[in-house]
């Protein structure tokens, strides 16, 4: 049985505005809502053929299975990289023009029941494999469609796995067991695809079991290996553009849920307010990663996004410097990941000072 092109977009859109499941029985239920007169055996085969050109990864099936990788990116032209422990690779070129990568955005874009056309052409979700997608049509993306995948970790290491892929030093890894133990707040600050919340998993999953976890994240990520966790996702707005809940009202929220730490998964605005209110207001040990380069940033950047609350910036630093006790630098060079240093803050100076520095052994110049 053909599947005729115009059912099937009517089909997706279909399924877009109702957000279900991919289901067969959920397809069938759009394709008799968009006017199908198959019946019974016809509606089902109709259903899987549909099913089978919406659900999975196509052509990147195969690619999408490697354990190592973290991000997969798709050029409008069709070329396809990959990003690992390995650095970033071309992967080979998978898609033969602009428009056969346009309508795989929007296939995928379909499966986490989000819209993405020329009125809304760009979206940012969660797969049903927890996978995070983002991909932007034209006009934004000159040339054709972009597409982007992150891979989360899906087993996070161990600080002992970490010594024994060189990510840490002894002393390093000492330290981090101090910063938890002694319930400091802390950020994991870096660069992009430094290893922030492979590191922040791998921290989380040493605290006391007795203590309960609050863990906040836009999109879920962080795979923390603890019996007293609790997870908050944010909630993106609907195909009517309502509905949407973001982080800092999940970080208040937060406070009514008796968290011993509160975990954010990554700051990216206002949302900082909250978690330094709550830090100084009785909530130690709490945790979160930043994109910055290096502890000399930190201030600077979280002023910043303060601003953008309202918040004098004086009050911001203040309120940093007392709730957020160390900074842990991660970086990554040659494709190497690795905790470099750690930061503390120094109230009477107003800025953070760094006292330990690491460099694993095979960075080490003879």
């Amino acid at each position: 049985m053909t599947v005729n092109a115009q059912l099937l977009e009517r089909v997706k859109a279909q399924l877009v505005l109702s957000n279900s499941e991919l289901t067969e029985v959920e397809i069938s239920q759009a394709l008799r809502s968009c006017g199908a007169l198959e019946s019974g055996n016809d509606l089902l085969l109709l259903a899987k053929q549909i099913k089978s050109l919406l659900v999975g990864y196509g052509p990147l099936e195969e690619i999408m299975k490697s354990k190592d990788i973290t991000d997969v990116l798709i050029h409008s032209d069709g070329r396809v990289f990959i990003d690992s422990t390995s650095g970033l690779t071309f992967a080979g070129k998978f898609f033969t023009d602009a428009t056969s990568v346009r309508k795989y955005a929007q296939r995928l874009a379909m499966q986490a029941g989000r819209r993405l056309d020329d009125a809304h052409p760009w979206v940012d979700a969660k797969l049903s494999d927890g996978n995070r997608l983002h991909a932007l049509l034209p006009p934004i993306a000159v040339g054709g469609a972009q597409i982007s995948i992150r891979v989360p970790c899906r087993n996070p290491f161990t600080l002992s796995e970490l010594l024994e892929r060189n990510c840490l030093t002894q002393k390093a890894a000492d330290d981090l067991m101090a910063i938890v133990s002694s319930q400091e707040s802390f950020l994991i600050i870096g660069g992009t695809g430094a290893g922030k919340t492979s590191l922040l998993a791998s921290l989380l999953s040493i605290v006391d079991s007795n203590q309960r976890l609050v863990v906040i994240e836009e999109h879920s990520e962080l795979q923390i290996n603890h019996p007293h966790l609790v997870q908050l996702e944010a909630k993106p707005s609907s195909a009517e553009g309502v509905g949407a809940i973001g982080l800092p009202e999940l970080v208040r929220q937060t406070l009514r849920m008796r968290p011993d730490r509160i975990i954010i998964g990554e700051i990216r605005g206002v949302e900082i307010l909250d978690l330094l209110i709550a830090i100084n207001t009785g909530h130690s040990g709490s945790a979160a990663t930043l994109h910055a380069n290096s502890p000399e940033e930190v201030i600077n950047r979280v002023q910043a996004l303060g601003f953008l609350a309202g918040a004098d910036p004086k009050l911001t630093k203040e309120w940093l410097l007392q709730g957020i006790a160390k900074i842990v630098e991660i970086k990554r060079i040659d494709q190497h990941r690795f905790v470099s240093a750690i930061a503390m803050a120094n109230r009477d100076l107003g800025k953070y000072e760094i006292i330990n520095q690491y460099q694993p052994s095979k960075l080490r110049v003879a």
